[in-house]
């Protein structure tokens, strides 16, 4: 899936949508914790949710800064976020590795994209900056640890 978070017009919107995309990666997150058959990985990936979880805070504190209502679940995309788990998971601990970088590709898309926002403030973009970074390392990991397998 390619996500289109990043290209809003205006920061309002680019929040929004990225409160949406964390809700729909913890959802993620949670399918491919319950799936794993390896609890080493379970525990690494239960890492990674903690990180999605902390930008979700700063994010529905930039919502309540900004004066819009922050969603409180994800959208039509969770669907596709967790079913991509739940068909890996039929291949096992690897393809489901494999199916949650793909997830990450689109975290690691809109942020990096949130960070050039020109309607982001620099501390908005120190924190979208971050969170590319902490997407970039989940990502990295997943990737290779799906090869090893």
């Amino acid at each position: 899936m390619v996500t289109m978070v990043g290209n809003e017009s205006d920061i309002k919107g680019l929040v929004k949508d990225l409160i949406y995309l964390e809700h729909d990666a913890i959802a993620a997150y949670d399918s491919c914790i319950e799936r794993l058959n390896d609890s080493s990985l379970s525990a690494q990936i239960a890492t990674f949710k903690q990180d999605h979880l902390q930008h979700l805070v700063v994010l529905n504190e930039m919502a309540r800064e900004l004066g819009i209502e922050a969603p409180t679940e994800g959208d039509m995309k969770q669907m596709l976020t967790t079913g991509k788990i739940a068909l890996a998971d039929l291949l096992g601990d690897a393809a489901i590795l494999k199916a949650m970088k793909t997830n990450e590709d689109d975290t690691v898309t809109a942020y990096e994209r949130a960070a050039r926002h020109p309607d982001a403030i620099p501390a908005s973009k120190a924190f979208f900056e971050k969170a590319h970074q902490d997407e970039e390392r989940h990502r990295a990991w997943m990737e290779t640890t799906a090869m090893a397998l």
